[in-house]
Formats: C-alpha cells, sequence, structure tokens
C-alpha cells in the first residue's frame, strides 16, 4: 500500500468530482449528489452518512431507482434493496510526474475520439464490456482510441475527477484486435496528457481482472487500497 500527501480526496473520487471538475455535470439534493442521466450513475451522500443523507438520495433518483455508489464505505438502511456487490482495488500511477516526463512523440494510430464517436464507442464497450458506459459518458473528459479501418478496435478514456486526478477508465480491446499492444499505448498517452496539465493519473479495477492489474502495474501503478463497489436500489 502506498499513499501520497494530497491522496485524501481519493477516498470519495466521485463526491469530489460531482462537488468540483464534474458540477456541470451533476444533480443535487441536500446532502445527495449524482450525475446527470446518461452520464453515469454514480452516486455520492457524506461518507458519515445519516439517514438525512440517504433520504436525500432516495428522493433525488426516485422511488425503485438504481444507486451505483461505488466504493462509498457507508451503507444504506436496510430497506435500500442490494443489487451488487464487487471486491476491486485503487490504484494510482507513480511516475515521474514533472509535466516533461511522460512526454511521448506522437502516435498516428492514437485518435481523439468525439461525439462523432459515441455509435462506435457504444458498440465496442456492448462487445467488450469493460463497466458502465452511456450515451453521455464521453462527456466526462478524454477519450482516446484506435480504428482498424473505420471500426473502432479499442479505447481508453478519462472519468472521475476529484481535485488535483484523474481516472482512467473504459479500457476496452475488440477480440480480434487483442496482442497488439492497443491498451497499453492508449493508456501511456493518457497519462502523458493528465501529467501535462499538472494532474496524476489513478483507476479502479475488478480485483478478479488479474490480467489488467498486471498491467498496470507494468505500466507504473501501484495498489492504494482495496475497495468494495456496491449499487443498490432505493425503496
Amino acid at each position: 500500500m502506498i499513499g501520497l500527501r494530497d491522496d485524501v480526496v481519493l477516498d470519495d473520487p466521485v463526491g469530489e468530482s460531482l462537488r468540483g471538475h464534474h458540477g456541470h455535470l451533476a444533480r443535487r439534493l441536500g446532502k445527495a449528489v449524482t450525475y446527470l442521466p446518461g452520464v453515469a450513475t454514480f452516486s455520492a451522500v457524506p461518507v458519515e452518512a445519516d439517514p438525512e443523507g440517504w433520504g436525500d438520495l432516495a428522493e433525488l433518483l426516485g422511488r425503485g431507482e438504481f444507486a451505483d455508489m461505488f466504493s462509498c464505505p457507508a451503507l444504506p438502511p436496510s430497506d435500500w434493496e442490494p443489487v451488487f456487490v464487487l471486491e476491486g482495488r485503487q490504484m494510482i500511477w507513480t511516475g515521474d510526474r514533472r509535466p516533461d516526463a511522460s512526454r511521448a512523440e506522437p502516435d498516428p494510430d492514437v485518435v481523439q475520439l468525439g461525439e462523432e464517436s459515441v455509435p462506435g464507442m457504444l458498440g465496442l464497450v456492448e462487445r467488450t464490456r469493460p463497466g458502465p458506459f452511456w450515451p453521455r459518458t464521453h462527456e466526462l473528459g478524454t477519450y482516446l482510441g484506435v480504428r482498424d479501418g473505420d471500426a473502432l478496435v479499442a479505447m481508453v478514456g478519462e472519468r472521475l475527477r476529484p481535485p488535483g486526478w484523474t481516472e482512467i477508465s473504459a479500457v476496452c480491446t475488440a477480440p480480434e484486435a487483442r496482442g497488439r499492444g492497443h491498451a497499453a499505448r492508449l493508456i501511456r498517452a493518457l497519462i502523458a496528457r493528465i501529467v501535462s496539465r499538472g494532474e496524476r493519473p489513478f483507476l479502479h479495477v475488478a480485483e478478479a481482472n488479474t490480467g489488467a492489474i498486471a498491467l498496470y502495474e507494468r505500466l507504473g501503478f501501484e495498489t492504494r487500497k482495496h475497495v468494495t463497489f456496491r449499487g443498490f436500489r432505493t425503496p
């Protein structure tokens, strides 16, 4: 386990993002906050959540709606229906954080993905299942990809943005394009962009995804802490 003096914001990455960089993508009510529909399903209440905070979130989302609490350690009242539990880990990049240190020669095969790429992005996600991704998820940050002809075959992007940090997410490669190093190339390119603006990369990964963990470790990521991802349905 490792830590940095300014990494405390990573204990509440969803809330810190929604109260800061992603404020324009947030819905709020009292102590609760969540993303706009179509962007993400992640929600947040204070780490030391009380019944008032959970009540605010239930009202904000509506009856019988999905609350993806991500890595929030607080548990809701007993009348909230559990939907999923997944063990994972949070990893932070420990490479040289000087802006020039991660600057690499431009890779002509790596392209930035915009609004026009959304159908291809959604299609790739449907085939590879890297995690939650919705029609407006690309609005969270920069997304990079590799194409084979007109087909998008690999992708990586930015998701949560707590102060001073950017989460790398949506790492996926089409089955027919695996083994070519696309994921590593894309992650390195995104690391360079994040570091160039004075921020630090981090990410989350399922504990069972040992192949991805090994790749991230080779790219300079180390485990900060183990987390439990949880989702619930509001009463």
